[in-house]
């Protein structure tokens, strides 16, 4: 496994994780001057390379994305549609932001040139090629600020496909604009692939967490639909029961599923839904933080009146908010 930069910038990389003060990345001077060094905020004044009228197509292929640029939106086409960034649908999902998609790819795009990492392989390229679906599969990373903990967000998709654009990118995003690490997981569609990419995710994480800065105490997994139920597992049977001897998450973050399985053992646990979400029963979800909340384990449960399924963010209905709930809910459970 390895962190993933743009082809010409391993060695920015490097370097940029070197301190934990302002970050400096060097660049070449190709008039032929001696080498010079620009700081992050530098990069930030670049006109932003993508808009709502982008096309699809030129960002998958940007070279600055290498090869992780296909995963950048579901490999599996059929459950998706739109051929510019400010025509995307999905399958199972409403309001969209396209606004938020932009502002997103930029962003990876921005750190992307600036050489810093922004893509972590989760299998080895003997694991891949053993496995051609494992190449299906990685961590988009929106760095934090040293010191600071991290979230998985775990996209839905319902097991078929990865809505990572809209159900996982964002929040990673918005989090690492708080502060945190935000990592948003593409896995292999299926129960336990998914349910194995998941924990090696976490493991990877834990394995880069030095080099990137990151405290790994009290993360959190954070899900929407299907990603919800790998938030949930994870939480219930933790890394070990999958091979992997680190401890449970410290909260889970759940939008829109209707995961009933709970233990004694599960991390705090924040969820939110719709009342008119057709996948998700409302009813479900607040039936098992009650029994969870019984049990002795702090919730959070939010209904929002007449939203439907995959809401997202949701940025401009009766659910905005939500996302500023569920990260003072998990920075309730962090030591003090």
């Amino acid at each position: 496994m390895h962190l993933r930069t743009s082809a010409a910038a391993l060695l920015l990389c490097i370097l940029l994780l070197a301190g934990c003060g302002e970050r400096v990345a060097p660049t070449v001077n190709h008039t032929g001057g001696e080498e010079t060094t620009k700081t992050i905020a530098d990069f930030g004044h670049t006109p932003a390379a993508y808009n709502l009228s982008t096309s699809v197509e030129s960002v998958r292929s940007d070279p600055a994305f290498g090869e992780a640029g296909r995963l950048l939106f579901p490999v599996r086409e059929s459950y998706w549609r739109g051929d510019r960034l400010g025509d995307l649908s999905f399958t199972w999902y409403s309001h969209v932001d396209p606004d938020e998609t932009v502002a997103v790819l930029n962003d990876l795009r921005a750190r992307a040139d600036a050489g810093e990492p922004f893509f972590l392989d989760i299998y080895s390229e003997e694991e891949r090629a053993a496995d051609p679906a494992k190449a299906d599969t990685g961590l988009f990373y929106f760095p934090g600020e040293p010191g600071r903990s991290f979230a998985i967000c775990n996209p839905g998709g319902g097991f078929a496909y990865v809505a990572a654009i809209h159900d996982g990118f964002p929040h990673a995003y918005e989090l690492s604009q708080l502060g945190y690490h935000g990592f948003a997981l593409i896995y292999r569609p299926g129960w336990e692939t998914a349910m194995e990419d998941l924990a090696r995710a976490i493991d990877v994480v834990f394995g880069h967490a030095d080099e990137l800065g990151i405290d790994t105490a009290c993360y959190s997994l954070w899900g929407g639909s299907a990603g919800a139920r790998m938030a949930a597992t994870l939480g219930t049977y933790g890394p070990a029961a999958f091979g992997y001897d680190l401890p449970r998450p410290g909260a889970a973050i759940m939008q829109y599923t209707g995961h009933r399985e709970y233990s004694a053992d599960d991390p705090p646990t924040y969820a939110c839904v719709g009342t008119s979400d057709g996948i998700a029963d409302w009813r479900v979800m607040r039936a098992r933080l009650d029994a969870m909340e019984r049990a002795g384990i702090p919730t959070e449960f939010h209904v929002y009146e007449g939203l439907p399924h995959g809401f997202g963010l949701g940025t401009g209905t009766v659910a905005e908010g939500w996302f500023d709930d569920a990260v003072a809910f998990w920075e309730a459970q962090m030591p003090t």
